[in-house]
């Protein structure tokens, strides 16, 4: 069995990082270039408008439930690059435990291939946003996988291929 991921400190709020109910967010969209890079920051972009590509900042509550993110330019200072996608099979929400389980495999089985070094070289970690059994049920089933610093300093563009 796998050591369980050294998740960043500043990271370890979007590990439990819950995705809920994005009707009722009064989030927005982040704005983008015909590329589909995020060009401003977005104090308050909708969690589930967040993709593979997109930067983002550490909410500065520490809250374990996230309707939103600070979306932000990844060529500046950021907390987290989305670097892998993966949906969860559908069926019965199968539990907290299992889904962090899950995102734990996910996120470290696509880590190496993005960052370009293994995991256990890296000075990188990683984290997730992860469904909640309220955002189950409306249909989300998306592990985001998040890349960070490990010692919590900012990323400046993008960590694929870092190797570091």
């Amino acid at each position: 069995m796998r050591t369980p991921a050294r998740l960043p400190v500043h990271v370890l709020a979007l590990a439990a990082g819950a995705l809920v109910l994005a009707g009722c967010s009064a989030a927005s969209e982040p704005e983008r270039d015909d590329a589909g890079a995020i060009v401003a920051t977005e104090e308050s972009a909708d969690v589930f408008a967040i993709a593979v590509g997109d930067c983002t900042n550490d909410p500065d509550d520490g809250a374990d439930e996230l309707l939103s993110v600070e979306a932000v330019p990844c060529s500046g200072p950021h907390d987290n690059e989305a670097y892998h996608a993966e949906d969860l099979p559908d069926g019965d929400f199968p539990g907290e435990e299992e889904v962090t389980a899950a995102a734990d495999e996910i996120c470290f089985d696509a880590f190496e291939p993005f960052v370009g070094l293994a995991y256990e070289d890296s000075r990188l970690g990683y984290g997730s946003l992860t469904p909640t059994s309220d955002s189950w049920a409306d249909g989300d089933r998306e592990i985001l996988c998040l890349v960070a610093d490990y010692e919590g300093e900012p990323l400046v563009g993008s960590a694929q291929g870092l190797a570091e």
